[in-house]
């Protein structure tokens, strides 16, 4: 059976709005709770973007039942390789181990704060280092290590939970599949393309977890869920070779304005129909994918969705 997640979306909701969702998500049946982990939203439409890590923790605590997930984190330059270590196996200890640390290259947006934004063969050098430091500090070694990007002259996590926290890496392609399949314990996408999990099997991940996402507008009007979709979710077709070198909400701005609500219609589901929101999520699961979290687009909408999800779509999801 699949397990079914819900993403807690740090790009349109506050602190305190994200932990009474992952509450009230756990409540409704989901299996997930995972985090999105920015410094700024696409948008300025969306409006917020809390630390992911406090919520996290928050949610850590409120919770009992539901894994929980950073979707995902990069740990090239906001944020140290040893202190992403140290910070998931605290994730890990208060979450009594229901925590998985979700790693990716990341995007200039969020990055770009600390400072300039790499080349992508600089990024790809220093994200495997990154793997390289994190994995052995998450198993509990002491680590000294001298690469091209960092220098780890002597670390170790002192609280972990019992059993290690598992790492899961994104992948949109050849290179980033054969990281996760070599390094971590699953793969992450945000599309259902059965040609990652091929790459990632063939690199040596088969058996293991394939975590993925989609995005959803559900709502009693159809034609106000394509707007809503429209102001808040337009950048997602743009791909990541776009979204991962775009600056600002301002050059999302720019880069979106020839963007019409039937194109985002086209790539998320819209409305009140159960059957398409049924069928966006099948995608994932028909090539392979074990993990899938919904996105529903629209913050003001949550406890609304929230309901109708335990009524209606995750039975629904449980026949699949």
């Amino acid at each position: 059976m699949v397990s079914i997640g819900y993403t807690l979306l740090c790009e349109q909701a506050g602190p305190k709005q994200l932990v009474d969702y992952a509450v009230r998500a756990e409540a409704a049946g989901f299996d997930q709770l995972v985090v999105s982990d920015h410094y700024y939203p696409w948008l300025e439409s969306q409006g917020h973007s809390p630390y992911a890590w406090s919520v996290l923790g928050a949610v850590a605590h409120a919770t009992s039942r539901a894994e929980l997930m950073s979707f995902v984190t990069c740990p090239i330059r906001r944020y140290h390789p040893t202190v992403v270590a140290q910070k998931a196996s605290t994730i890990g200890v208060l979450s009594d181990g229901r925590f998985t640390l979700g790693l990716g290259a990341g995007e200039n947006l969020n990055e770009h704060v600390v400072g300039a934004w790499p080349h992508v063969q600089q990024r790809h050098e220093m994200f495997e280092e990154a793997l390289q430091i994190i994995r052995p500090l998450l198993n509990g070694e002491t680590l000294t290590f001298s690469g091209n990007h960092y220098d780890v002259p002597d670390a170790y996590v002192w609280d972990r939970p019992d059993v290690p926290v598992p790492m899961a890496v994104a992948a949109s392609g050849r290179q980033s599949a054969t990281l996760a399949a070599e390094y971590a314990d699953g793969m992450i996408a945000t599309e259902p393309q059965a040609h990652l999990v091929e790459m990632y099997e063939e690199a040596g991940g088969v058996g293991r977890p394939r975590y993925g996402q989609v995005a959803i507008c559900y709502g009693p009007d159809e034609a106000e869920c394509r707007k809503i979709a429209h102001d808040q979710f337009r950048w997602f077709g743009l791909g990541w070779k776009v979204n991962t070198d775009l600056p600002d909400t301002d050059a999302f701005e720019a880069a979106t304005q020839s963007v019409r609500e039937e194109d985002v219609a086209a790539g998320i589901s819209c409305g009140p129909d159960v059957d398409k929101h049924v069928a966006a999520f099948k995608k994932f699961v028909d090539v392979g994918f074990t993990h899938v979290a919904l996105v529903q687009v629209g913050g003001d909408s949550q406890p609304m969705f929230l309901d109708w999800a335990q009524e209606q779509l995750l039975p629904r999801l449980r026949e699949l």
